[in-house]
């Protein structure tokens, strides 16, 4: 049983620290004010972000930049198509005792074994590399030569995909774009804010970020997440939008039925209950509202849908058949 009080208490201790970090993020990061907020839903509700947009916005400073306001442990791996699962897991070292000259096997420890894993451009690699991420990131441990080490609590990995270069990637396979909770647009920023970006970062002033939630803090934030309580009339809400998605289904919108090929499948579902939850926190409310589910209803379902022929030909993208779709599938009475 929740001990409401306390959760209350802790709900706002929660709020209150998420917007010290977002503070300290707007220090240096300009204009992604949306994106950050989005970022910290994800970490809060424990899941992973595919952070899409093209060279030049900042992608790796933000995530950078967020791991020193998190005081986290974060490293960055470039993928590229001659990377090796060992060069991001780890591997067996033979090791020489320099007093006895006896020699042991010591597993070396990889990049992944970090709280904040930031894996760039992530379809550069090929799917064997890709398959030993995503791995990592659904079990939270690697098994090297039959011994399974287990990861850092919490983890959270950022992959970055470049949309424009296609040219000798790898695109991601749907089963592996379903174990990423989030998928994050980041678009070009305004006038106002590109001019503030270029002034501020063409001088000699830096700005230092202090930790400000450390990672016992946010898996104690975690377990509130899942601990606040929510409406079955809002999971109901979420379960029809991820029915909607599927052309077979009577929820299905007419644009759904025309356009999409494949819905999304069950976990969708369990990610937007979890991502309203986390968006609640980041508000200082003890439970989400169906306005909650709808700002995480796209970044939930856009990579979980397949869209078919009829789609590319009339140029109707995935944006507007689920902007469509949120406008039209009502929340249980």
């Amino acid at each position: 049983m929740v001990d409401t009080p306390g959760l209350v208490e802790k709900i706002a201790q929660g709020g209150e620290r998420i917007r010290r970090v977002q503070q300290a993020l707007g220090l240096v990061i300009v204009g992604q004010d949306e994106t950050i907020h989005h970022l910290l839903a994800a970490l809060l509700a424990g899941g992973h972000v595919l952070l899409v947009g093209v060279p030049g916005l900042a992608k790796t400073l933000l995530v950078r930049t967020l791991a020193a306001a998190l005081g986290w442990r974060f490293r960055r791996v470039q993928f590229t198509p001659d990377l090796m699962p060992s060069d991001i897991l780890g591997s067996e070292v033979l090791h020489t005792d320099p007093a006895t000259g006896g020699r042991t096997f010591k597993f070396a420890p990889g990049p992944v074994f970090a709280n904040l894993l930031l894996a760039d451009e992530i379809n550069r690699t090929p799917p064997k590399t890709q398959a030993a991420l995503l791995q990592a990131m659904q079990e939270r441990e690697v098994t090297i030569s039959g011994r399974t080490h287990k990861l850092a609590e919490p983890f959270f990995v950022l992959a970055t995909q470049n949309p424009i270069e296609q040219e000798g990637t790898y695109p991601l396979p749907e089963a592996a774009l379903d174990r990423f909770m989030f998928m994050v647009y980041i678009d070009y920023p305004t006038a106002k804010e590109e001019h503030l970006m270029v002034k501020q970062t063409t001088t000699g002033k830096k700005h230092s970020i202090v930790p400000v939630l450390d990672a016992e803090d946010m898996t104690l934030f975690q377990e509130i997440v899942r601990m606040a309580p929510v409406s079955d009339t809002v999971i109901g809400y979420c379960i029809r939008l991820a029915r909607a998605t599927r052309p077979t289904d009577s929820l299905a919108t007419t644009m759904v039925k025309k356009y999409f090929k494949w819905g999304a499948g069950p976990r969708s579902g369990q990610f937007m209950t979890l991502g309203a939850k986390a968006l609640a926190l980041t508000k200082g409310r003890i439970t989400p509202s169906f306005e909650d589910v709808k700002a995480v209803s796209r970044l939930v379902l856009r990579h979980r849908v397949i869209p078919n022929f009829n789609a590319e030909a009339d140029g109707i993208s995935i944006e507007a058949i689920l902007s469509d779709l949120v406008e039209k599938v009502s929340a249980p009475k």
